[in-house]
C-alpha cells in the first residue's frame, strides 16, 4: 500500500495527456453521462435540453477540427480554410446550445452528417489504408486494441447519427445504452491512443499546419466566438426575441474551461502546473458543465456564483500579473515601447477589466442591464480576437528576428 507521502507524489505529478485523448475523453464523457441522465428524464423526474447534448457535441468536432485538424473524412492539414470551417461548427454548437428550440433541426443535420457518412467513411478508410488496419494487425499488441477502439467508435457513430436525426427509432432505455456504449467506445479508444502515444512518442503528431495558429491560440478563438456570440445573442434575447438556456451558456463555459485545464493546465485563475490534480479538477469541471447543458436549470444558481467569483479572481489576478510583467525603459532611453506591445498590454488590461465587471454582474443582480451585459460580452469576444490576432503578429516578428542573421 503507497504511503500519504508517495500518493501526493503521484498527484502533484506532471500529467501525460495529449490534446487528442483529452477531447477525446471529453467526448466520451459527454455521452456516458447523457445516457445515464436519459433515463430519469424519460421517466419525467428530470427536464432534458436537447439542444444542450447536440451543441456539446458539435463543439467537440469542431475542437478536434481547429485544434488537430482531425475531420469526419480523415485527418487534413490546418489550413485556414479549415480553421474557418470548424469556427463555423462551432458558432453553431453554440448556438444551438444558447438558444432552445430555435436551431435544433440544423444542429441534428449537421450532426448526422459528421456521424454517419463521417463514421462510414472513416470506417472503411481504417480497413482500407495499409497504414492502418493491415499495419496494426501486423504490430500485434497494442495495435490490436487500436483497430477494436477505432472500428467500435466508427460503427456505433453510424447509429448515433441515426439516433440523433430520428430520435423515436429506439425506445429511450435503448437509446440510452447506445449513448453509454458509444461514450464507453470513446472513452476506450482514448486510453489505448494515450498507451500508444507513450509508448511511440513519435505517433503524436505536432498538429501545426499552414494557418500559423497554435493550439492554445486556437483555444482563444474558441473563447473569443463564444463570447461574442453570447453577447451578441444575449441583446435579442434580452429585447424578448429569443428564449435563452442559462444552464447551457454555464454549462458550455465550464467544459471549454475544463479543456483548457486538462489540456494546458490554464484554468480561470491563470496557468497552473498540469498536475493530475489539476486533470482531476478538470474532470470536475467537465462533469458539470455536461450535467448543466444537458439538464436545464437544474445547477444555474450554484454555477452562477462559482463561474462569477471564478472571472472576478481571474480578472484581479490576471490583471496584476499583467501589470507586473510591463517592461520597464532602461534610464535615459526615449525609445517608444514596440506599438504592438503597447496594444497588447492595452488589450489585456481592458478584456480582465470586463472580465471582472462581468462576473460582478453575475454575483449582483441587476447591477448592470442585459442589454448592456451583451455589448460587454460582444465587446470581450472581440478583445479576446483581437488578442489572439496580436500574439500572432508578436510569434511572427520573434521568428523574423531570428531567422535575421
Amino acid at each position: 500500500m503507497l504511503s500519504l507521502r508517495e500518493r501526493t507524489s503521484r498527484i502533484l505529478k506532471e500529467a501525460d495527456l495529449p490534446l487528442e485523448v483529452v477531447i477525446l475523453l471529453v467526448a466520451g464523457m459527454i455521452m456516458l453521462i447523457s445516457g445515464v441522465l436519459l433515463i430519469p428524464v424519460s421517466r419525467g423526474i428530470l427536464p432534458y435540453h436537447e439542444g444542450g447534448l447536440y451543441g456539446l457535441l458539435l463543439v467537440v468536432f469542431a475542437l478536434q477540427i481547429i485544434t488537430l485538424g482531425k475531420t469526419p473524412i480523415g485527418d487534413l492539414r490546418r489550413s485556414k480554410a479549415l480553421l474557418s470551417v470548424g469556427t463555423m461548427i462551432a458558432a453553431m454548437g453554440i448556438t444551438t446550445c444558447f438558444v432552445p428550440g430555435v436551431f435544433d433541426l440544423a444542429s441534428r443535420i449537421l450532426l448526422f452528417i459528421c456521424l454517419v457518412p463521417g463514421g462510414l467513411f472513416l470506417l472503411l478508410q481504417m480497413f482500407l489504408s495499409r497504414e492502418k488496419f493491415r499495419a496494426w494487425a501486423q504490430y500485434g499488441g497494442i495495435f490490436r486494441h487500436l483497430i477494436v477502439g477505432c472500428g467500435s467508435v466508427y460503427g456505433l457513430s453510424v447509429l448515433i447519427g441515426l439516433l440523433v436525426v430520428k430520435p423515436g427509432v429506439l425506445k429511450i432505455p435503448l437509446a440510452a445504452l447506445a449513448f453509454m456504449s458509444y461514450g464507453s467506445a470513446i472513452v476506450y479508444l482514448a486510453l489505448v491512443l494515450r498507451k500508444v502515444y507513450l509508448m511511440y512518442p513519435e505517433a503524436e503528431t505536432s498538429h501545426r499546419g499552414s494557418a500559423g495558429i497554435s493550439v492554445d491560440k486556437a483555444m482563444i478563438l474558441l473563447m473569443g466566438v463564444f463570447m461574442l456570440l453570447l453577447g451578441v445573442l444575449l441583446i435579442p434575447v434580452n429585447l424578448g426575441l429569443l428564449p435563452f438556456s442559462a444552464g447551457a451558456q454555464l454549462g458550455l463555459l465550464m467544459v471549454i474551461f475544463a479543456v483548457q485545464m486538462l489540456a494546458f493546465g490554464n484554468t480561470p485563475l491563470g496557468p497552473f502546473f498540469r498536475s493530475w490534480l489539476v486533470i482531476f479538477f478538470g474532470f470536475l469541471f467537465a462533469a458539470l458543465g455536461i450535467v448543466s447543458c444537458v439538464i436545464p436549470d437544474i445547477l444555474v444558481s450554484p454555477l452562477t456564483v462559482f463561474v462569477g467569483v471564478l472571472n472576478i479572481l481571474g480578472g484581479v489576478l490576471t490583471l496584476g500579473k499583467t501589470c507586473r510583467s510591463l517592461p520597464e525603459k532602461p534610464e535615459g532611453s526615449r525609445a517608444p515601447f514596440p506599438p504592438v506591445l503597447v496594444k497588447l498590454f492595452a488589450a489585456m488590461v481592458t478584456m480582465n477589466l470586463v472580465t471582472i465587471l462581468f462576473g460582478a454582474s453575475m454575483l449582483v443582480s441587476h447591477l448592470i442591464d442585459g442589454l448592456i451585459i451583451g455589448v460587454i460580452l460582444a465587446v470581450n469576444g472581440c478583445l479576446l480576437l483581437y488578442l489572439m490576432h496580436l500574439l500572432i503578429v508578436i510569434e511572427e516578428m520573434e521568428r523574423v528576428k531570428a531567422s535575421t542573421p
